[in-house]
């Protein structure tokens, strides 16, 4: 990630200022950048109407890096202090996208998986007609597809050991 654009120096310091340079850094790829400029709004400006927004922004800015356990903390606070943002949809559907990330292959535990499940099913409960609804259902059978695969897995183990009953009862 380039440190060029984004230097000190040229920055708004102002909440409006830091967070266009924050919303600029994501949309040029540079996301530690933004996660940095967000943070810095927050800590700078903390009781502006701006530092709110930074926080899920930031949080978005962590999703996109690939840290989803820094986002999902960010995204935890962001729904404990704003239960009733105009966003908070957003926010629960992007912690349920970070665990759904993080679901591993059919061969390991499948905790991960239960986790994703019960996050887009929160998704789709509390916000029903929203598009966030729409994609946490189809991501919720592509979950269970894969716990159903996990099942074929131990499945097959038992029929390699001629443990039918137990094969069956996998499959």
């Amino acid at each position: 990630e380039s440190r060029e654009p984004f230097a000190a120096g040229q920055v708004d310091r102002s909440p409006e200022g830091l967070y266009a340079a924050g919303i600029r850094a994501l949309r040029a790829g540079s996301y530690r950048d933004a996660v940095e400029l967000f943070d810095q709004l927050e800590r700078e400006h903390p009781f502006s109407t701006w530092a709110t927004n930074a926080k899920l922004m930031g949080a978005y800015g962590e999703y996109m890096r690939n840290r989803y356990t820094e986002a999902i903390g960010a995204l935890d606070r962001f729904i404990q202090l704003h239960p009733a943002h105009r966003d908070i949809a957003y926010a629960y559907y992007l912690r349920a996208l970070c665990h759904y990330e993080q679901i591993n292959d059919t061969q390991r535990d499948q905790r991960t998986t239960e986790v994703a499940m019960a996050a887009l099913q929160e998704v789709a409960n509390r916000f029903p007609n929203t598009p966030y609804a729409r994609d946490a259902r189809l991501k919720m059978d592509l979950a269970r597809d894969h716990l159903a695969g996990r099942e074929m897995v131990v499945g097959r183990f038992y029929q390699n050991r001629r443990l039918y009953g137990a094969a069956i009862g996998r499959f």
